[in-house]
């Protein structure tokens, strides 16, 4: 189960944190907030993360 861990102001943004947070090796989806028919690069995106990794995705985070 997923579960969203944070929301960025970008596609770029989320790139970033995806990057990072896949080398911790925790798998992650990027959802655009409008959905992906009428995604744009330059609106918010939410960082979904596996229920079980929570705990290290917010260690990686705490210590960024």
């Amino acid at each position: 189960m997923w579960i969203k861990f944070m929301e960025t102001k970008n596609a770029y943004g989320a790139d970033i944190w995806k990057e990072l947070l896949n080398d911790a090796a925790i798998a992650v989806q990027v959802v655009p907030e409008s959905g992906w028919a009428d995604a744009s690069d330059f609106e918010k995106h939410d960082i979904y993360v596996p229920w079980g990794k929570v705990h290290v995705a917010e260690e990686i985070l705490r210590k960024s």
